[in-house]
């Protein structure tokens, strides 16, 4: 009787979530075989080197979704601690001879068999343990000395364990999406002016230092990169020419010019340009209506959810998604300048692969517990 009961109150989960998510998937694993066949041959003479990997990347992905769909979401407050906690290990484990560098950058841990992007871990385990901090303390959120100044170490320790990887892109992901977390649950304004004030102090000196010359190289090149098409400005020029020349209905998929090695890494931090030249406006406003259905629902979801730990974590899960999204789409348009962020579900990568759809998993669990219209 009891079990019967318990069968009656699990609730299907939300449908229309998880269709955008395994379309966006499947759109990208397309994309991924189409932009890398050329680096693919060059490289290793098999231009299926990438395929394989995002499909096995893929598969792993849907098992993982699979698993946390059917795990109570409540379980991740018990442990959010000691999982932002290991995923803060792993971060560190960059800096040992675990790490390895990849074109010049030292973000991934060699596990022998494969390689593994600690950031991804970071922002996931972030999301989890600050949703925590923010359900216990929803009536002091908007102290100083209970909410705000608590708030800042850890968004602060979360986002410089990404910094110090030289990543300043992700940086700024994770730091937007906590930030996002912090003004939902009720944060004191005034705090808000200062907080940006000084995200913006941290950000000129991010930029400015005598280590990072190339950042600022990036926000010269956005200001005309026409005018430095030949240098700092190629990839944003090759960028603009893909999506150009895609016109309304593309090229045609496989026909792209541009992943001839014009655009580097077609198939991660610019897929979405190559989307455009082979599949043309309505191909990239097709993917975006993707993105828009997966926001709405993660939307639905938070607000639907009358659990605090469950709201702001569908909050963050959504915010990531949704911020990333923004920032790898205005950077492959030129409206700002250019940064390494790969498009969620669509790009090549497993480790953000895996993550991101363990963390819809985790988002499709908390649609069983919303009061949502599932007819």
């Amino acid at each position: 009787m009891a079990k019967k009961k318990a069968l009656q109150r699990k609730k299907a989960v939300d449908f229309t979530l998880l269709m955008s998510t395994l379309i966006l998937v499947f759109v990208g694993i397309i994309m991924v075989f189409s932009a890398s066949w050329p680096e693919a041959m060059q490289d290793f003479g098999n231009g299926y080197h990438f395929l394989k990997k995002q499909v096995i990347a893929a598969s792993i992905g849907l098992g993982s979704l699979l698993i946390c769909m059917n795990i109570d979401y409540k379980i991740w407050k018990k442990y959010s601690l000691l999982i932002f906690i290991l995923s803060l290990i792993l971060g560190a484990l960059i800096f040992t001879p675990l790490g390895r560098e990849i074109k010049g950058a030292r973000r991934w841990i060699d596990l022998g068999i494969t390689t593994f992007m600690p950031s991804d871990a970071i922002k996931i385990g972030s999301i989890i343990f600050f949703a925590n901090f923010l359900a216990n303390k929803k009536d002091k959120i908007s102290s100083l000395v209970h909410g705000t100044l608590p708030a800042l170490i850890i968004i602060g320790v979360a986002c410089g364990a990404i910094y110090v990887q030289k990543d300043l892109g992700t940086t700024i992901t994770l730091a937007a999406t906590l930030m996002g977390m912090f003004f939902i649950s009720g944060m004191n304004m005034l705090h808000l002016i200062f907080m940006a004030a000084g995200a913006v102090a941290l950000g000129f000196l991010a930029i400015t230092g005598p280590e990072n010359e190339y950042r600022l190289k990036r926000i010269i090149a956005f200001r005309d990169p026409f005018a430095y098409k030949l240098d700092i400005g190629w990839q944003a020029v090759q960028s603009l020419y893909a999506l150009g020349s895609g016109g309304l209905f593309g090229l045609g998929l496989g026909k792209s010019r541009q992943k001839f090695f014009y655009i580097p890494e077609s198939y991660n931090d610019f897929i979405f340009s190559i989307i455009g030249e082979e599949l043309g406006f309505l191909g990239t406003s097709f993917v975006i209506i993707l993105f828009m259905v997966l926001i709405w629902r993660g939307i639905k979801i938070a607000l639907s959810i009358e659990d605090a730990f469950g709201c702001f974590l569908a909050s963050g899960i959504t915010a990531l998604v949704t911020i990333q999204s923004l920032i790898h789409i205005a950077v492959v348009t030129s409206s700002i300048p250019t940064t390494g962020i790969t498009l969620p579900f669509v790009s090549y990568g497993g480790t953000s692969l895996m993550v991101y759809m363990s963390a819809i998993g985790i988002l499709l669990n908390i649609s069983r517990h919303a009061n949502l219209d599932r007819s």
